[in-house]
Order: structure tokens, then sequence, then C-alpha cells
């Protein structure tokens, strides 16, 4: 399975495991899945650490970078076929990140993992609900 990771799975993830569920826990350590990110998931880290709604040790950026170090991801890359998607898929929301991260994982093929209750009843992409 090829799993893109909601921007708060992956900060949990480095900086709250516990809250990630034992079952999300199991497939994104299981050797034959693949973990991706959206740097739409970067840009929101670096936003939420702006805004000092998430604390990070140290700056922001080496932050990141050490946390990309330690575990290493797939890039799932915004382009233009993601920019059209994130306007053509039925979001009940208009939260930019989130059309984002949901288009991502529509044209990319991916398992958008996720505790969103908006992302995970929305159609047209497969969610993985963290339980």
């Amino acid at each position: 399975m090829k799993i893109l990771l909601d921007t708060h799975i992956w900060l949990w993830g480095h900086l709250a495991p516990e809250r990630i569920g034992k079952r999300l826990t199991q497939a994104m350590l299981a050797p034959s899945n693949q973990l991706w990110l959206s740097p739409i998931s970067v840009w929101e880290c670096l936003v939420l650490a702006e805004k000092k709604r998430v604390a990070l040790k140290g700056d922001a950026r080496e932050w990141i970078a050490r946390a990309l170090d330690q575990a290493p991801m797939h890039q799932a890359s915004l382009n233009f076929e993601v920019v059209y998607a994130s306007r053509t898929l039925a979001l009940e929301h208009e939260d930019p990140a989130d059309r984002f991260l949901a288009a991502t994982a529509l044209v990319y093929d991916l398992v958008l993992a996720t505790a969103d209750h908006w992302l995970l009843d929305s159609r047209g992409f497969q969610t993985l609900a963290n339980r």
C-alpha cells in the first residue's frame, strides 16, 4: 500500500506517536508499504510553527530536515494535475491544504492516512482512518 500521510499524522509520528492508532501504526511500519508526504504538509508545518500552534525544537526548517532524514518519505509533488483535481473533488469544506492532500491521493493513487472526519467522510479518493 502507498500511504500519504496527512500533516497531523506526520507531525504526530514525530511529536506524539501515542496519538497514532495501532492499526495505522502497523500500516506505517509494514515494510511492504510506502510512506508518502506532500510538500503541502511541509508548508502547513511551517505555517503552524510560525503561528505557534505546533512546538518544534529549534528552527522549523532544520526540524523538518531532521524529520525527513530520520524517516525518509516519497515526495508526492504538487503538479498541474493535482491542482486541477483539487478544484474538482467534492469536499464538504474549502480548506486548501486538505483539498491539495485529497487531490494528491487521487492523482498519485495513494491512500490518505488521516484522523480528519471531513476527509474520512469524503468520496473520490482512498482513506485510512487513524485507528
